[in-house]
């Protein structure tokens, strides 16, 4: 997997957004610098849906996540891009990665070169895509019978969901996403939030049918816990089974599931909320499990940069 060894380099393609997908993103550059992230824009919270409101900018929080992941250890840019500033005034609740990110749009000619000239900067191992450049909405039917708009709502929302949309439909993958599907060693999609950020991603045009008609290794690595509202009460099952409704089956030739033990502790905690871990139930057909320990026991139950990098990359060859 290192050059060093003479092997080939793996080129890793992984689908997602949020802090998901930079944890991946964190354990991978220690094997290749041949990762492409290809990230949702769909966030319309916070720092970036006020930016993307009053600017008319794509959301950069989650593309400036993915930068800091895959730039140099400690460097100092990279700190710099993750300070937020105080919750009073003006900027308040900004990052100053946001900030640059939206001038760069504007001195640069565009989102893509804003975040090609960040790559620069914070001397990132690898390419960070957003996976559309269009400005997009999505919008999700609940079992309840109400339709809701909005990452944000959606996210927030305490009935299932029963098909999630994006608007305008099928818009235009972005520069190089779909080149770089096609060029993959390996596919991942996740972890991240199944509906807003690994199936967000699924409904861009092109996508779904790169994935398909790659014959590298797809793995799908599910969350280690469920998420209040977007996925209360889903298993393993149905979370692909989402995925699949979504887009088509056999879209996912692993899975890759935790199995490691999270304290107690932690586990009132996120049961106080409605979140709990995330379970394997029963074989899914056509797809294989890789049910191992890649938990982060501090103080979230998130994934272990370095033991899922490990599986991936043993997967991937």
């Amino acid at each position: 997997m290192h050059k060093s060894n003479g092997r080939k380099e793996l080129s890793i393609v992984a689908l997602g957004g949020g802090t998901g997908l930079s944890a991946l993103l964190r354990g991978l550059k220690k094997y290749t610098s041949k990762i492409t992230a290809i990230v949702t824009v769909s966030d319309d919270g916070g720092s970036s849906g006020t930016l993307r409101r009053e600017l008319g900018v794509l959301p950069p929080g989650d593309i400036r996540n993915c930068l800091v992941a895959l730039s140099e250890e400690e460097n100092l840019m990279a700190r710099l891009f993750q300070y937020r500033f105080p919750s009073r005034g003006t900027l308040a609740g900004h990052s100053f990665g946001n900030l640059f990110l939206t001038v760069m749009s504007s001195i640069s000619g565009g989102f893509s070169p804003a975040v090609a000239s960040s790559s620069e900067v914070l001397a990132v191992r690898g390419k960070v895509l957003p996976v559309t450049l269009k400005s997009v909405t999505l919008s999700a039917e609940l079992s309840s019978g109400r339709t809701v708009k909005g990452e944000t709502n959606i996210a927030k929302s305490r009935s299932k969901v029963q098909k999630l949309s994006i608007h305008p439909a099928l818009p235009s993958a972005g520069p190089g996403v779909v080149d770089a599907i096609k060029k993959a060693d390996c596919i991942i999609l996740g972890p991240g939030s199944l509906y807003t950020s690994v199936i967000a991603n699924l409904l861009v045009k092109g996508v779904v049918q790169a994935i398909r008609r790659s014959k590298a290794p797809k793995i799908y690595i599910a969350n280690i816990m469920t998420q209040p509202g977007e996925t209360s009460g889903y298993t393993l099952r149905d979370h692909i089974e989402a995925i699949e409704k979504h887009t088509q089956k056999g879209l996912m030739d692993y899975v890759i599931v935790n199995s490691g033990k999270i304290p107690s502790k932690l586990l009132r905690r996120y049961a106080r909320k409605g979140s709990y871990p995330v379970v394997a139930d029963g074989i899914i057909y056509g797809i294989r499990l890789i049910e191992a320990d890649v938990v982060s026991r501090r103080e979230y139950a998130r994934h272990n940069s370095e033991k899922l990098a490990d599986i991936v990359c043993k997967l991937a060859v």
